[in-house]
């Protein structure tokens, strides 16, 4: 997937070797075998009609083998492109092994994903097959993804798991009295004749740019596995680690800051879905959690929630990982000071991770809230990636690289765990400048006592992050200008204190025209998007603020919301 001159670089100085993601599975199996690998989420049966299991590290070999002989009888194999889209559950580790066993390359989906996204995505990926669950709550994804399948050619096979038969649909099951039972010997067979090159593509997840519509990130084992060594480091993960996975595992947060550092060490993954406070909560104090990740948001609310963090047992937990947001000094403090915690700050994104905190070096909690190590500067780090990453700042105006402090620069970063480009990525913008350097679209400032950090300022990018989730303003802007009262249309984010941003529209409409948040949500939901997406507040305007060659203002937008906001709030005091 990537230039030979690339591989050659990176793997003659160590950076990339011949490990792969299928192999470290094996190496654990043989390594930890009749030890516990991977449970459920405990109110699993309000999710799926699957039963709550647990399993060894043997159990989940053969379970792996089961699934691979069945996507081999149908012709999946090396090089099929194939959607996973199922909740945090075992069978979603499940699916993700077997489908790397048989060389397949996986494209993970949000369970939130209807008809509009996955229509997109998946004729732009040209998806092979899918697998789902029959039910998940109150949705039947199976018979939706079988309802949209004359629109996406390339999808020929949907697969799902569940207690029943879905018309359409193969169901997938695994246990060893059915006709499915793995003949493990043709599999190792598959699997010997069909090696694997750690420059292979193992996954397409998606990233919702600044563009209309979604693009896909290929990624090989290169870069995986190269990243996933600072999300084992920063956190101190070891084989007796015990692993709560709350984040989706579709993308950066879920499969490099969880699948695959429990695949490198070994530990106990344990799997939450949907993000429910009183079972997290449960799941930390009854499965004896020693790392786990959350957003800003909800650190600082159970920071501030006495009585209920004085209800559970948290005294196993080391470190939590966060990020999406800037955090708050007096949360990376709190949590610190009170229960021995330390809050790692994670800062990228699909195409490429790029900063994170030093909690062995950035000993203080301010350092650790308000700054991020600068790689290559007049500080030696101690992780991975500061070792491997180049990073650099350039003046979005002049184009200048930025070297003095308290000067805006876009992040631009370059290493081995940087992606190789985006799917057709011929007709989209380049990531890259003319030195291979990734331009991340964040912007950042040189700070401290001997310019040893950055500091983050603002994003260059119009994006909404919402709960950890990208949100596009271009796609509902488009969406939402087909409504027909609708004359012009600007998304932006405005502030939560509980999920960061939420999306606000800011709309003109035609003459002598009306229009409601519920009509907007009414159109929307016509279309069939994610819910996530969905504004919560919409503005109507005579006109939308422009510069001189007529773009629209997204941060003077932004900020008006934000102020209104803040009106209605003094006013309903």
């Amino acid at each position: 997937m990537h230039q030979p001159d690339r591989v050659l670089e990176y793997t003659s100085k160590g950076w990339w070797t011949d490990e792969t993601v299928q192999q470290l599975f094996v190496d654990r199996v043989h390594e930890f075998g009749d030890e516990v690998a991977v449970l459920d989420p405990v109110n699993k049966a309000t999710l799926v009609d699957l039963d709550v299991v647990e399993m060894t590290w043997n159990q989940l070999d053969e379970k792996v083998d089961t699934l691979a002989a069945l996507l081999l009888s149908q012709g999946i194999g090396e090089g099929s492109v194939v959607a996973i889209q199922l909740p945090n559950i075992v069978e979603q580790v499940i699916a993700f092994l077997a489908l790397w066993r048989v060389r397949a390359i996986i494209s993970p989906l949000p369970v939130q994903y209807r008809r509009h996204e996955i229509v997109e995505v998946g004729n732009i990926a040209e998806f092979d097959a899918l697998i789902t669950v029959d039910r998940l709550t109150t949705r039947m994804l199976a018979a939706e993804v079988i309802a949209l399948q004359d629109e996406i050619p390339s999808l020929r096979t949907i697969l799902h798991f569940g207690s029943g038969e879905v018309p359409g649909s193969l169901h997938i099951r695994l246990d060893a009295s059915t006709d499915h039972v793995a003949d493990r010997a043709a599999v190792a067979a598959y699997v010997k004749d069909h090696p694997v090159d750690p420059n292979d593509c193992i996954t397409i997840c998606w990233t919702s740019g600044t563009e209309s519509r979604p693009k896909g990130v290929p990624r090989a084992h290169y870069e995986w596995l190269s990243m996933s060594l600072d999300t084992v480091y920063s956190p101190d993960l070891s084989h007796k680690s015990r692993v709560l996975n709350p984040f989706p595992m579709v993308n950066m947060a879920g499969i490099n800051g969880m699948l695959l550092p429990w695949l490198t060490v070994g530990c106990v993954l344990i799997q939450h879905h949907p993000f429910d406070l009183p079972v997290f909560l449960q799941q930390i104090e009854e499965e004896k959690i020693t790392y786990t990740v959350a957003p800003p948001a909800l650190l600082a609310m159970l920071l501030k929630n006495d009585e209920l963090l004085g209800k559970v047992d948290i005294s196993t937990l080391t470190q939590i990982g966060s990020g999406s947001a800037p955090l708050q000094e007096w949360m990376v403090r709190g949590w610190y000071e009170r229960y021995g915690i330390g809050i790692i700050n994670y800062f990228g994104s699909n195409e490429g991770i790029s900063l994170m905190t030093d909690v062995k070096l950035m000993t203080r909690p301010e350092q650790r809230a308000n700054f991020f190590p600068r790689y290559g500067g007049n500080r030696r780090w101690t992780f991975p990636a500061a070792q491997r990453t180049t990073v650099k700042l350039v003046d979005r105006d002049t184009g200048e690289e930025v070297v003095e402090p308290d000067r805006a620069g876009e992040l631009y970063l370059k290493g081995p765990g940087v992606f190789s480009g985006y799917i057709n990525g011929a007709d989209l913008p380049s990531p890259f400048d003319d030195e291979g350097f990734l331009k991340t679209g964040d912007l950042f400032v040189i700070d401290g006592e001997n310019l040893e950090y950055l500091r983050y300022v603002d994003r260059a990018k119009d994006l909404v992050i919402r709960g950890g989730m990208n949100i596009a303003p271009a796609e509902l802007e488009t969406l939402i200008a087909s409504h027909p009262d609708v004359a012009e249309v600007a998304v932006v984010g405005y502030p939560d204190e509980v999920m960061g941003e939420r999306v606000c529209a800011v709309i003109t409409l035609k003459p002598d025209r009306a229009l409601t948040l519920e009509d907007v949500i009414d159109h929307l939901r016509a279309q069939e998007i994610a819910t996530y997406k969905l504004p919560e507040r919409i503005e109507i305007r005579d006109v939308l603020p422009r510069n001189p060659v007529g773009k629209v203002l997204k941060r003077q937008l932004r900020d008006e919301v934000r102020e209104s906001m803040v009106h209605e709030s003094a006013a309903s005091d």
